[in-house]
């Protein structure tokens, strides 16, 4: 699997890499992603701001697709003035989003943004340092390892002091990463998938020293499951990082 896509396709995958998720989006609509009822298990500080005597917070939620962790949030919300920012640079799941009937403009809002983009510009409504938690679920992995300096400048610019990162993706050898056929590899542990989208692979070494150039490690780890195949006898390993950064004060 480590013959790598060749150089023209390579310019194809990494210019505009959003489109290909605007596809994705267009063919799937809402109902490839399942809602993450298990959000506030793996990360009690959503529960806290949600509850009815929190203070005031904002949770941006960065790479929201269609709203598979913003619905369950707005469904749980005690917080009469929590407010949750959706953003994503696939314009179609925006629109999703925007159309699905929990969508309550009172609590939250939807726009299209590049967590990358190099102008630092910040998603609509958000004041620099405005953001109390920030939730990053398979988002940083679809950026190119050329990207993440970007990515962490805009993050810190958007964080409040004090706030918090939360943080779920794809770790090294994870099965889907096993899997992948030839002429997907764009780099080292970079991969693009069959429709277009791409995927990185971290290690927990690898995920403390970008994030720690900026932020502060609450905790990394990492999550191994096992799943059989009983009928081919098969063990398949999957991956997940799951780590909380917090802000500098």
């Amino acid at each position: 699997y480590e013959e790598p896509v060749r150089d023209y396709d390579k310019k194809l995958f990494n210019e505009n890499p959003e489109r290909y998720w605007d596809i994705f989006y267009k063919n799937n609509t809402v109902n490839f992603f399942k809602d993450r009822k298990w959000l506030q298990i793996e990360f009690p500080s959503i529960y806290e701001a949600i509850k009815e005597d929190a203070p005031p917070t904002t949770i941006l939620e960065i790479g929201c697709g269609v709203g598979n962790t913003l619905f369950p949030i707005l469904s749980e919300n005690k917080n009469k003035n929590l407010k949750v920012i959706g953003a994503d640079y696939a314009k179609n799941a925006i629109n999703l989003l925007k159309e699905d009937p929990n969508y309550d403009t009172n609590f939250a809002h939807a726009c299209v943004w590049d967590l990358a983009n190099p102008n630092f510009e910040l998603p609509e409504t958000v004041e620099p340092h405005s953001v109390d938690i920030a939730i990053m679920i398979f988002v940083f992995s679809a950026l190119s390892p050329q990207q993440w300096d970007n990515a962490l400048n805009n993050l810190a610019k958007l964080m409040k002091p004090g706030g918090h990162i939360l943080f779920r993706d794809y770790g090294r050898y994870d099965l889907a990463q096993v899997r992948f056929k030839k002429n997907r590899l764009l780099e080292d542990n970079f991969y693009v998938r069959g429709d277009g989208t791409r995927v990185y692979f971290f290690t927990e070494e690898e995920l403390r020293e970008i994030f720690t150039k900026k932020f502060i490690e609450k905790k990394i780890a990492s999550d191994r499951r096992l799943l059989v195949n009983r009928k081919k006898q098969l063990k398949m390993y999957r991956i997940w990082l799951q780590a909380v950064f917090d802000v500098p004060e």
